[in-house]
């Protein structure tokens, strides 16, 4: 595939609008240097695994250009270079420590087909039809305003592109929900305020999923942003969600 710069799109997209974007943007500010070593205790490893399944449902051409959405520390970013060392992927995020993160890591790993840039995904800084593909993992709950940010994710899929979200879910069988909310609401705040530097952090994140669509709910919203083919998922006893929708 051949390689061409991304056209980036007139926008304002530094500051996500309202105060539950700056404070979530402050929030993750914090926790940044410890953010990843807090997901692989939280989560027993089992992040990774559950990323390799996301990226699994995208199955993106070789040499794809691809959007990972809220990327924080490049988790997927790099998980999707792994997959396809000639993937050309571009990572934003509205935190630019996580972003520093990123970047770092980067260099590292030596890693040349990955961009990492600041910006809003309810205004997405690109012109339409730049990506072979979309991904994003564990924000949607986070997003200002969730129906925008997935039009503007279409808008910038080329036809036939994919878009998968992989996210914290409720699970629909009580007894499992009841297990998983008694470790999510109960030992995360705690035992992720010690391990990421910031209780009222850990503590915000669970209760971030309160007001999220269940898995029905948020494929509907795919729908209802034009998405086609929309399904998901369900992993952990539908505790783990991946979403997903075609262009």
């Amino acid at each position: 595939m051949e390689s061409k710069p991304i056209e980036m799109a007139e926008s304002t997209t530094r500051n996500p609008a309202g105060d539950k974007g700056a404070f979530v943007r402050d929030m993750f500010a914090t926790i940044a240097p410890r953010y990843d070593r807090a997901n692989r205790v939280l989560t027993g490893g089992l992040d990774e695994l559950w990323r390799r399944r996301a990226i699994a449902l995208l199955a993106p051409p070789k040499g794809a250009r691809l959007l990972d959405l809220c990327c924080g520390t490049g988790d997927l970013s790099f998980h999707l270079m792994r997959h396809d060392p000639e993937a050309h992927v571009t990572g934003i995020d509205f935190c630019e420590p996580m972003l520093a993160r990123a970047r770092e890591r980067a260099q590292h790993v030596g890693s040349g087909n990955a961009e990492f840039v600041e910006g809003d995904v309810t205004a997405l800084p690109f012109a339409d039809e730049s990506f072979d593909g979309a991904i994003m993992g564990f924000s949607s709950r986070n997003i200002v305003d969730l129906e925008r940010s997935l039009q503007e994710i279409r808008r910038v899929l080329r036809p036939g592109a994919r878009f998968v979200n992989l996210d914290v879910s409720k699970a629909p069988n009580p007894i499992w929900k009841r297990a998983f909310d008694l470790y999510f609401y109960g030992v995360v705040p705690t035992l992720g305020g010690w391990i990421g530097g910031s209780k009222s952090a850990y503590t915000y994140l669970p209760q971030s999923l309160l007001h999220h669509p269940n898995a029905p709910a948020l494929r509907d919203l795919f729908a209802r942003a034009g998405f086609q083919d929309t399904g998901y998922l369900a992993l952990m006893g539908g505790s783990i969600a991946v979403h997903y929708g075609t262009r």
